[in-house]
């Protein structure tokens, strides 16, 4: 079963230790099947409670999954793969389409800004003991914030937007809550969820947004938790319309106690208007990431909440990294306040290339879906050799399985960098991999 590769250890710690070794150094392989409990128990010599102790540890850590009959399997991502081994290296002379990054050329310059903040600094430094948010990012977030609706609250900064989901779940959810996500959804989110200890219930998405019967399902059933993208929804480009906002918060209404967690990392990227979920719980959060628009490596995330949310981040937050960096958050501030993103003109920019595409596969009977952001999702009945026809034929797309649990089947293409000239080629590239009736009509 496990293809000559010995689990050792007579303690759970040492037993679970051995498994994610493994796991690390590529022993064990993702979706490898390991051994029932009872069996290895019996080569160990050890009570089946150890195994099942260790299994549990290895749950929590996102290391397995386990499915009832079916066993306990090394997870499809798991948290402690090495990243080189779960890197998905693109040929050369194969044209890339499946990053998911901006288009660089659209992101503004940093040099400016940074050597302005680092100026301030040498003037006044930031010591131990001072705010852990900028004050001149903190008053343009929260003017931002106003604008756009979303209720008064705390602030903070965060690594990121991942790095704030986390921090907020882990300051309200225990291992083996519930959390609602959208399916297909943000892999990375799907990946983090289990990693903590947490549960996922998918949750459908259309173009709209989460669909309202589904996220009622799953909070009925116990959900503690809902996660929902704003604008620019990876992978499908939804963005929640007013009605939908309507609907989605005529449901958690009757589960107040839910926390609502919503990712606006479109802001400045989308010119589709934000129709915010905050406040219709008791407990929620509102993170607004600057990567797409200005930069992954700037790592940062502004978020709002409510105060006894805000308040245990903070507070958590203290104990690990103390702050992220001032200068870091005065250069995004610099950048806000010079107008360095023109979002009319970024989002009109990909607006094209999503259009552009979508339209050459209509024109050749493949459906697809991307009302914002930087990605179209392409239903496809065979997912696996759709991507493996389109690398023969020179474009490098994201498998769907990245991004899904109970969703179909599909390919996720990046068009930030589509150039003029390229949607009609890479639709028929599409179109033939997909093959006769794959695709027609189905998103």
């Amino acid at each position: 079963m496990l293809e000559g590769y010995r689990i050792e250890g007579r303690r759970a710690a040492d037993i679970a230790a051995s498994v994610e070794r493994a796991v690390g150094t590529g022993e064990l392989e993702p979706g490898q099947l390991l051994p029932p409990m009872r069996e290895l128990a019996g080569e160990l010599g050890v009570n089946p409670n150890t195994v099942a102790a260790a299994y549990r540890t290895l749950r929590e850590r996102g290391v397995i999954e386990t499915s009832g009959r079916r066993g306990s399997r090394v997870r499809p991502k798991p948290a402690t793969t090495a990243r080189e081994y779960i890197r998905v290296d693109v040929p050369e002379g194969v044209r890339d389409v499946a990053d998911g990054n901006p288009d660089p050329a659209l992101l503004p310059r940093l040099g400016p800004a940074f050597a302005a903040a680092a100026e301030h600094n040498d003037r006044e430094p930031v010591l131990y003991g001072e705010a852990a948010v900028e004050p001149e990012l903190a008053r343009l977030a929260r003017a931002a914030l106003d604008a756009d609706g979303v209720p008064q609250g705390p602030l903070a900064v965060a690594s990121g937007s991942l790095d704030a989901i986390e921090r907020v779940l882990a300051v309200h959810l225990k291992p083996g809550d519930t959390v609602a996500v959208e399916d297909p959804g943000w892999g990375s989110l799907l990946d983090l969820v289990p990693a903590v200890g947490l549960r996922v219930a998918p949750v459908g998405v259309d173009d709209e947004g989460p669909l309202p019967d589904d996220v009622r399902r799953v909070l009925e059933a116990g959900a503690r938790a809902l996660i929902v993208t704003d604008r620019a929804q990876n992978p499908t480009g939804a963005a929640v319309g007013a009605e939908r906002a309507r609907a989605l918060r005529a449901v958690l209404a009757d589960h107040p106690e839910v926390l609502l967690v919503e990712d606006d990392h479109g802001h400045g990227i989308v010119d589709l208007p934000l129709h915010p979920l905050a406040g219709a719980t008791r407990h929620w959060a509102f993170v607004r990431s600057a990567a797409k628009a200005y930069g992954p490596d700037l790592r940062l995330a502004v978020f709002t909440g409510d105060a006894v949310t805000v308040d245990r981040v903070r507070g958590r937050q203290r104990l690990g990294p103390g702050w992220v960096s001032r200068i870091g958050q005065r250069a995004l501030a610099e950048l806000w306040a010079r107008g360095a993103v023109d979002p009319v003109r970024v989002a009109a920019a990909y607006a094209r290339r999503r259009d552009a595409l979508i339209s050459a596969l209509a024109e050749r009977g493949v459906a697809a879906r991307g009302r914002s952001g930087l990605n179209v999702w392409v239903p496809v009945p065979d997912e696996t050799g759709a991507v493996a026809r389109l690398l023969h034929a020179g474009w490098a797309v994201a498998p769907g399985a990245r991004f899904r649990m109970g969703a179909g089947p599909g390919i996720r293409v990046t068009v930030a960098t589509l150039q003029e000239g390229e949607a009609g080629a890479l639709a028929a590239a599409i179109a033939e991999a997909v093959g006769p009736g794959g695709g027609r009509g189905h998103v």
